[in-house]
């Protein structure tokens, strides 16, 4: 009687999480819909990276505007522009400006053009906990990669269940290592500069151009 309780029980629980994980699908669908009904996304952000072991504990700021697949970031007072074709890394503390191109397919990262579609591949996907942060249900999806040789144990998405926007991105890496990327301000379909994803080498007159390819 036992054993027959257990199977049922473990039958249960299995229809349980089969029901969860496509709860998981059907928000992180409406998710893409989202985004994808955007001409473009302005996000101001905060980025913190934590790591007990290392005694490590830092905060930092920025700005992304998307477009499709470009984007322009600003971060640690670091520009990077991807014109769709190529990435321009300017960094005034050096006074220099590094350009190479992109391989989706050996980049590993969750790249700012990425940063808002990354789970639609690569990835397991669970329901996991609701919170309340100040008056919005964000609820999470708890994502797990399928390549044994990432260095992330594992991904929360904490999606804003009323206007399914992403609210924040959780890393937790198996060195123990965790980073938090919070959106503060959610902007969409502003008027932007026809160069805003052009990089004009002309405003970096005293700049070292290192060309990788």
């Amino acid at each position: 009687m036992k054993k027959i309780l257990s199977i049922v029980l473990l039958v249960c629980i299995g229809f349980s999480s089969n029901a969860q994980d496509k709860k998981a699908k059907t928000l992180l669908d409406e998710v893409t819909a989202k985004i994808k009904s955007y001409d473009n996304i302005v996000i101001d952000f905060k980025y913190t990276l934590n790591n007990a072991k290392e005694n490590i504990n830092q905060d930092s700021k920025g700005n992304v505007t998307l477009q499709g697949n470009k984007y322009v970031l600003n971060f640690m007072g670091v520009t990077k522009i991807f014109d769709g074709k190529k990435t321009y890394t300017i960094v005034p503390e050096d006074e220099e400006v590094t350009i190479s191109s992109v391989n989706d397919k050996d980049d590993k990262a969750i790249t700012p053009s990425k940063m808002l579609t990354f789970f639609n591949s690569g990835y397991k996907y669970y329901w996991d906990i609701p919170q309340n942060v100040n008056g919005r249900k964000i609820q999470f999806i708890k994502l797990i990669p399928n390549n044994s040789k990432d260095q992330r144990k594992e991904v929360l998405l904490g999606i804003d269940v009323q206007t399914k926007t992403i609210y924040n991105l959780i890393e937790i890496g198996k060195n123990g290592t965790k980073t938090t990327l919070t959106v503060n301000s959610f902007k969409t379909n502003q008027s932007l500069s026809k160069n805003q994803f052009t990089f004009v080498a002309s405003k970096y007159p005293k700049y070292y151009i290192n060309k990788l390819d």
